[in-house]
């Protein structure tokens, strides 16, 4: 090794003398100024402004937004199975178009099932309200606080009550088939064109943006939510088949009629979180109270579909999902109860594709921390 030389190290501090010379010469930008506590009242007051006025439109155009919207989620997972399908040589635009026919055709194949049981069902809803009455009756008087509430009532007249307010329920939901049935054809012409012009608006949309890299980024942040929604739907879907299938097996234990209504009931409400086992339990429960006598044979169905889904909802789904989709519970929780006010059972339904969407950008556009480089 060579001699330290103490003129080198004098050259090397004139050189950094030189630069710190420039750098305290080179005029420094302005720094920005600080917003005052007015200036961040006027900005949330514009975001809150903004926010009403987006919950508005999206509440008085439901008729429009929500078919629409619920055709651009299901037309992601189907674009993505069609996706997956031109691996093996079939076009993705006709592999969208045979998913969407496939879907179609089994959609009305299924409502054409279900109008019958429905229909026999409605046409009974009277009699079965009064029987609930008679078997329930019974149970909630043996409760001193229910005594106390119908003290002075006739039982007669509540049962006639009952079933006055039935026709007048059936008479709504009458009414209200004539907007699903609108609904539903613009569902369905949503649906075909998304999946037609599925890759034009794709490229329409990168082709928006100005920079190479806001055109990366469009593309990485559509594919991150065609992979989560795309994920979401085909696990969940395996799972609720599963749930489904042991539930027309608890309904034909439990001695109901027409058992794999009740597990395909139990399979499409479980993709409603919380109100989909809710209504579904209730529903078991005042089964099993028309069929049996016995108080705890007539909850043994509602309760063994109760547990069901409380295991494959807090162990089996967590385990298969947790590891790729992370929302907090809570946020998921009023996620569901915004979307039921705004367009109900479909919205709920909806809620956690939207969830998906929206923390997908949110995780895609956040600006990240620098990463650490380890020491050389």
């Amino acid at each position: 090794m060579g001699a330290f030389s103490p003129g080198g190290q004098s050259k090397t501090k004139r050189r950094y003398a030189e630069i710190e010379t420039e750098v305290m010469a080179t005029e420094m930008p302005p720094a920005p100024p600080l917003k005052s506590g007015l200036d961040l009242v006027v900005a949330w007051s514009i975001v809150g402004t903004f926010v009403i006025l987006a919950s508005a439109v999206i509440y008085l155009m439901e008729t429009i937004l929500m078919p629409v919207t619920l055709g651009i989620v299901v037309g992601m997972v189907l674009g993505l199975a069609a996706d997956r399908l031109s691996k093996f040589g079939v076009p993705a635009g006709l592999g969208g178009f045979l998913l969407g026919l496939v879907f179609v055709v089994g959609l009305f194949f299924l409502i054409n099932t279900l109008i019958e049981p429905l229909s026999t069902v409605a046409g009974q809803a009277p009699g079965m309200i009064e029987r609930s009455m008679e078997r329930i009756l019974p149970y909630l008087e043996r409760f001193e606080w229910f005594r106390v509430a119908l003290e002075g009532t006739d039982e007669k007249a509540l049962a006639d009550m009952a079933m006055q307010n039935a026709g007048a329920m059936l008479g709504i939901v009458a009414s209200g088939l004539t907007p699903a049935f609108v609904q539903t054809l613009i569902f369905l012409a949503a649906l075909g064109l998304f999946l037609l012009g599925r890759a034009q608006l794709r490229k329409t949309i990168i082709l928006a943006f100005a920079t190479r890299e806001r055109r990366l980024a469009a593309i990485r942040i559509m594919n991150a939510i065609e992979n989560a929604v795309g994920f979401y739907f085909s696990t969940a879907s395996v799972i609720y088949m599963v749930l489904g299938s042991i539930t027309a097996f608890i309904a034909f234990i439990g001695g109901f009629a027409m058992a794999p209504l009740w597990g395909l009931f139990a399979f499409v409400s479980s993709f409603i979180p919380y109100l989909g086992v809710t209504a579904m339990t209730i529903a078991l429960f005042c089964a099993g109270l028309m069929t049996h006598d016995s108080l705890l044979i007539a909850i043994a169905p509602a309760a063994a579909f109760f547990l069901l889904h409380l295991v494959m909802e807090n162990l089996v789904t967590p385990a298969i999902l947790g590891h790729r989709l992370e929302i907090n519970p809570f946020i998921i929780f009023v996620a569901i109860i915004f979307w039921t006010w705004m367009w109900g059972a479909v919205g709920a339904m909806l809620a956690m594709p939207l969830s998906l969407i929206a923390m997908t950008v949110f995780e895609e556009v956040r600006p990240r921390p620098p990463e650490r480089q380890l020491p050389a």
